[in-house]
């Protein structure tokens, strides 16, 4: 067979590989009941909670108090992947920095029963927004909603469902603004799959649920957008677009130079996470407490400037 023969042969079998696996949507939920971390392994303590779900079954996840003074609440959507004890370490700074954390396995993850879909996503969703509400936890403004990839886009739906009543802001990191749009531009990347973008992604995928068409329902509230630069996982171009989409007059956009698929604030070292916690202050705004004095961050942050090498710049 000549070159020509294989390089056919290999693009019939990548199309056919997407083919058999991408007519199905589940592809984007990959939930697993494997306990990876524990809060007691980063000095955290944590409680159980469980709570009734829209389909009639509990939904497990977990509360990690602030360390000190509570500032507010933060509300953790994670990506497709596995469960909350993987998660953990990407929220397991924020109770050191004074925000408390609500996080919680979709139906059909770690501890909770069911099985994964858009729509059970959503309503999961809904549902911790308003059990968090109800709480002293998630005093009424002092409440930020975070989403990272596949949860980015469950938060944003789940907030238009729930309403962004108490809710101070929406962080999205790693984020997309479309399902069927997210499968065309990875398809895109590689000669091999350049040319089948488009049939794959149009007629394998629907776009039901998109983030795209929530955007205009939570308009009122803070927004900020964070990707990596060289996300290999969900392309820029997708948080870019989320960004665009959103007709708030309070947004922000920072990408990340040289950051892949979720790696800006988990790194011990990382000096995105000042930045991040500059914005949750303000969308928050100052303690009511007495004898508690708060300041904003004196200078102002601002993003560091790229690495020589292309990596992000290390902290000062």
């Amino acid at each position: 067979m000549g070159a020509r023969g294989s390089i056919s042969t290999i693009a019939l079998l990548s199309v056919w590989s997407l083919l058999f696996l991408g007519g199905c949507n589940s592809l984007f939920f990959q939930p697993d009941s494997h306990r990876y971390f524990k809060p007691e392994q980063f000095g955290l303590w944590h409680e159980e909670f469980r709570i009734p779900g829209p389909a009639g079954d509990e939904l497990h996840g977990w509360h990690l108090p602030a360390r000190g003074v509570q500032k507010g609440t933060v509300i953790h959507f994670h990506g497709n992947g596995a469960n909350i004890t993987n998660h953990l370490y990407s929220v397991r700074w924020l109770p050191y920095s004074g925000y408390s954390v609500f996080m919680f396995d979709y139906r059909g993850y770690g501890e909770s029963p069911g099985g994964p879909s858009r729509q059970g996503l959503i309503d999961d969703g809904a549902a911790l927004i308003e059990y968090v509400r109800s709480l002293p936890q998630g005093t009424p403004g002092r409440i930020i909603v975070y989403g990272q990839s596949l949860g980015g886009a469950i938060a944003v739906a789940s907030l238009a469902q729930a309403g962004t009543k108490d809710i101070s802001g929406l962080v999205l990191e790693g984020a997309f603004h479309s399902y069927r749009e997210v499968v065309r531009l990875i398809l895109g990347r590689s000669w091999i799959t350049w040319t089948f973008q488009y049939p794959v992604a149009y007629l394998l995928f629907n776009d039901d649920y998109r983030p795209l068409d929530y955007l205009p329902h939570i308009k009122d509230m803070s927004l900020l957008v964070v990707h990596g630069g060289k996300d290999r996982t969900v392309p820029i171009e997708t948080g870019r677009k989320l960004y665009e989409g959103f007709p708030g007059e309070h947004k922000r956009f920072w990408e990340v130079p040289g950051a892949d698929h979720l790696g800006i604030f988990s790194p011990e070292n990382s000096p995105w996470r000042e930045g991040l916690l500059e914005w949750m202050d303000e969308q928050v705004g100052p303690l009511n407490i007495p004898g508690y004095r708060w300041e904003p961050r004196r200078p102002r942050w601002s993003p560091p400037p790229p690495h020589p090498r292309g990596t992000m710049a290390p902290p000062d």
